[in-house]
């Protein structure tokens, strides 16, 4: 783990009667959460999780998902997810009934075998193959990246003034 400790932001919406929803319920009262990385090959079971089961019924039982339990916190984890971060509450802002954002502190993640290079830190993403919620019931892909290079001031001044645009197209990796 890295110091300072990597932080997460969760944004909650609340039932359509604005009660908040079970995950929302837990954290409040135990001030503990495991965030679970989802991949394509979890993608329709992240999507059974989303059912509006009845307030103590399990996602996870209810979609076939077996349980570990994590180390720094009492909430289990996800066995088959590729990531698992442990969690812990800081901080829940309130933007009107039945919307908040959530900030945690990562206290440990797991890691799928073969997914992480613990000593650069990188993630084998053509192993991985994560998903990515767009809005709505919209996902994508994440089977193409590409890397840009963070300048300086200095160098952005530099490359500015040497005729090389703002707007250039980012380098495909």
């Amino acid at each position: 783990m890295c110091f300072p400790t990597p932080l997460v932001v969760l944004g909650l919406q609340h039932k359509a009667d604005r009660g908040p929803k079970d995950t929302t319920r837990n954290i409040h009262r135990d001030g503990e959460f495991v965030i679970h990385m989802v991949d394509e090959a979890l993608a329709s079971a992240m999507n059974d999780c989303a059912v509006d089961f009845p307030s103590g019924e399990s996602e996870a039982t209810a979609a076939g998902l077996a349980t570990l339990p994590s180390v720094d916190v009492r909430v289990p984890r996800l066995a088959a997810a590729p990531f698992a971060l442990e969690c812990r509450r800081s901080v829940a802002l309130t933007f009107g009934p039945g919307r908040e954002l959530l900030v945690g502190e990562v206290l440990r993640v797991h890691a799928r075998a073969g997914l992480l290079d613990e000593a650069n830190m990188y993630v084998d993403l053509a192993t991985y193959r994560p998903i990515g919620r767009l809005f709505g019931n919209l996902y994508s892909y994440q089977r193409e990246s590409f890397a840009m290079d963070r300048e300086s001031h200095s160098q952005w001044t530099a490359r500015v003034r040497a005729g090389n645009g703002v707007d250039e197209t980012p380098k495909e990796s």
